[in-house]
């Protein structure tokens, strides 16, 4: 399989024509290879518009649904980047090429340790795989410019919502109802002290573990 020719067929037949437009997301997702952050069984459909499983119940994100949650991010150049539950790496690797630093905060050891070894294999300095717990985000390198969550949450823990710098933006996808469908793209701004949120559309992740929603009383 040619996987140049498959990424560069993801990037324009299923990312640019679902109104992604930012140039860093772009290239980033037409550069990056795609099929070194899957199981190898999984290689040969790395390139279609579907989640792909890495083993121990975590997914990787579908292209098309990644790529406009990063073009929510408005990542730039000079950003410091927190990604939590980064799983193999593939998306902060994707905003590595987008961003000055990325810290990749992964709970699972294994998944850590397969980030931390393709980060190291493609020559990626700027990213620093860290472990621990994903609901208290990753203090150590706060604040941060854009926070990332790989996955859906049913709310933004307060101590993550601290690591927010000032003008920064958090997105995530939000699904509160463990009935619902799909859940909500979400953007979390905070200037001058006040905390803003816009859904911006609605999508179907995979959820992150230790943020599902709470359960329903049921009399």
């Amino acid at each position: 399989m040619d996987f140049t020719i498959a990424r560069r067929n993801m990037v324009e037949g299923q990312i640019r024509t679902n109104r992604v437009t930012d140039p860093l997301v772009l290239n980033a997702m037409k550069t990056l290879p795609r099929e070194l952050f899957v199981p190898k069984a999984m290689q040969s459909i790395c390139y279609m518009d579907e989640e792909i499983p890495l083993g121990n119940g975590r997914c990787l994100m579908e292209p098309m649904i990644l790529a406009r949650l990063l073009q929510e991010c408005a990542v730039q150049e000079d950003d410091v980047v927190l990604v939590i539950g980064a799983g193999t790496g593939y998306s902060a690797a994707v905003m590595a090429h987008m961003a000055s630093t990325v810290v990749a905060l992964e709970a699972d050891q294994e998944l850590a340790d397969r980030a931390s070894r393709l980060m190291a294999d493609l020559n990626i300095d700027n990213v620093a795989v860290v472990s621990g717990p994903l609901d208290q985000g990753y203090p150590q390198q706060s604040p941060y410019d854009v926070i990332f969550f790989d996955g859906a949450i049913a709310e933004v823990p307060k101590a993550i919502l601290d690591q927010l710098r000032e003008g920064g933006r958090l997105v995530t996808v939000i699904e509160d109802d463990a009935d619902a469908e799909v859940g909500q793209a979400t953007l979390v701004t905070r200037n001058e002290g006040v905390v803003g949120r816009r859904t911006a559309f609605d999508a179907k992740v995979p959820m992150l573990p230790g943020f599902e929603p709470a359960p329903k009383f049921v009399f």
